[in-house]
């Protein structure tokens, strides 16, 4: 076999298992149900804050107990637990990306970066705002 050969499939096992461990990484987004059924395992989901139960956060009491209750695109609901401090903003939320896994009926994120706000635009609701500060900022 030649040298060139040999460096060749060198470069595509090397190929291949960048991919593969690539492959591993990759997450999609779960509804409630579903991670329901996947218990115990890390996945993530794209729901909003659910505004008609209360947000159980005492800075006082316990500043790294956060519990509040989120809602899907198909309506199911669930309580969550965040054992870290409460993100800013968080009523103001628009979505909320959460990963973590299902513990007795309770989403339990499971790292301090675990949880992504998406705050709805300031420009939303002013395009002239937004035309004005994308012309100062050319």
């Amino acid at each position: 076999m030649k040298r060139s050969h040999v460096i060749l499939l060198v470069f595509i096992a090397i190929a291949i298992g960048v991919l593969v461990s690539f492959m591993g990484n990759l997450s999609t987004y779960e509804t409630i149900a579903s991670a329901k059924q996947k218990e115990g395992k890390v996945v993530t989901i794209i729901a909003k804050l659910d505004n008609s139960t209360p947000i159980e956060y005492d800075p006082i009491k316990n500043p790294n107990y956060l519990s509040f209750h989120i809602t899907d695109t198909l309506g199911n609901k669930v309580k969550v637990v965040y054992n870290y401090g409460k993100p800013y903003d968080m009523e103001k939320a628009e979505r909320i990306v959460l990963k973590g896994k299902m513990q007795n009926d309770i989403f339990e994120i499971t790292q301090k970066d675990g949880i992504l706000i998406k705050c709805p635009s300031k420009y939303k609701d002013d395009p002239e705002a937004a035309k004005k500060n994308l012309s100062q900022n050319q």
